[in-house]
């Protein structure tokens, strides 16, 4: 764990050199960095992030009648109306990668903060390289729990942890099971890099704590070129829930041993990650109707939010499909970055780090179905409320909690 008064020496050294090199940048233009996977299995991934990001840039550079940080002025107001220029680094899946593409982003592009990383992994080394700089660093869609938790002064993430994810999950199981459904074991399958085995640690606690038997506890290789051994133990297992934590690749590599293997898993809760990708339902959609995901947001609450649907149609209009998830993260991370610079007054790291400590934005002031955003003293978001959503007729549908289903959930998903 880091010293925080060690961390703080250090940042504070790195921070007044830094501010002299902003000191020289140009007043019209605030730099911020973000670092994604733009190359290799994830590229997808990369280039969904680049459009989510450049959405909420056009927010706040342009004038949007929509109630949204940033939104109803052209640029940064506090500081002329200095606008915002994205430079996105590729972190190639590789945590070292991601640390060096942030000192680099740091020292050489002169970023006032980062945003990142999707991988929990590189999101660990990046938030430690910022913390060393002085320079805030907002955790998109990174969700292992173990990041908000290392003494870091300048780490923040607006979005749900997988702490507060899978408890979502285990509310709608024992939902399912008062209402008479057969719910009493489940498989855990995850990957094991940080995100796969925090996940699996709190689902393994709270399936003990709720009663539910694991039926199957199956760890395997991220990137694996075969998952026939592993998906052979889940249908011996049985389990009347498969709770799967994987990445795009090894989530269509799971679907597609599933099926010829004869594996049809009575009902499918996803910790997200690959199961909120496009990519995996272009391929193997036909084999997951019925699946149930965690998420942070619920496109189908556009008809009572403006803001939902005209981000949704930027954002489509850039992508060519929907905001989703992850990009819906990854578009509010950057609004809530830059909401903290405007009131920072400044493109200082301490400064832009006080006022993001400061936030306090109503739920009704984003695109996301949460109470707010106002960070603990640890830097976590504690009112990013979780939904879950199912994959029915080619689309999903928020399903839980009821007060914003949008349609009762079909259970079990096969049979």
């Amino acid at each position: 764990m880091i010293n925080r008064r060690d961390a703080l020496f250090g940042a504070a050294a790195a921070a007044t050199w830094l501010s002299g090199l902003r000191a020289a940048a140009a007043a019209d233009e605030i730099v911020i960095g973000a670092i994604y996977p733009m190359s290799g299995a994830s590229a997808q991934i990369g280039v969904d992030a680049r459009h989510a990001l450049e959405t909420a840039v056009d927010i706040v550079n342009a004038v949007h009648d929509l109630d949204l940080p940033c939104a109803k002025t052209a640029g940064i107001a506090s500081l002329g109306g200095a606008k915002i220029r994205l430079v996105i680094a590729d972190h190639q899946a590789d945590p070292q990668k991601g640390r060096a593409e942030a000192e680099r982003l740091i020292t050489q592009e002169k970023v006032v903060a980062i945003l990142g990383s999707f991988h929990s992994s590189v999101s660990a080394t990046v938030s430690a390289t910022c913390e060393r700089y002085g320079v805030p660093f907002v955790a998109a869609d990174s969700s292992s729990p173990s990041l908000h938790r290392k003494g870091l002064k300048f780490f923040f993430r607006p979005a749900a942890h997988d702490e507060f994810f899978s408890t979502a999950m285990f509310d709608f199981l024992d939902a399912q099971k008062a209402a008479g459904a057969k719910v009493e074991s489940v498989a855990l399958f995850y990957e094991d890099t940080i995100f796969g085995t925090d996940s699996s640690n709190v689902q393994r606690k709270l399936a003990g704590e709720r009663g539910y038997k694991i039926a199957a506890d199956v760890k395997y290789r991220a990137n694996s070129p075969s998952l026939t051994a592993e998906v052979q133990q889940l249908k011996s297992a049985d389990a009347d829930v498969l709770l799967p934590s994987s990445y795009t690749t090894d989530a269509l590599l799971l679907v597609k041993t599933m099926a010829e293997l004869g594996y049809k898993p009575k009902n499918m809760l996803a910790q997200a990650a690959g199961f909120s990708e496009k990519a995996v339902f272009d391929a193997v959609g036909d084999k997951l109707e019925g699946l149930v995901s965690r998420a942070s947001f619920a496109l189908d609450l556009a008809p009572k939010r403006k803001s939902i649907g005209v981000v949704n149609e930027l954002y489509k209009a850039r992508a060519g499909r929907d905001i989703n998830d992850n990009t819906s993260r990854l578009f509010t991370a950057c609004l809530t970055l830059c909401d903290a610079i405007d009131r920072a007054g400044s493109t200082d790291g301490a400064k832009i780090r006080d006022a993001l400590a400061a936030t306090k934005i109503p739920g009704d002031r984003t695109i996301m179905p949460w109470r707010g955003i106002e960070f603990g003293p640890d830097g976590q978001n504690m009112l990013c409320d979780p939904v879950l959503i199912q994959y029915l007729g080619g689309k999903f549908v928020t399903v839980f909690p009821q007060a914003v289903a949008a349609a009762k959930p079909k259970w079990p998903m096969n049979g």
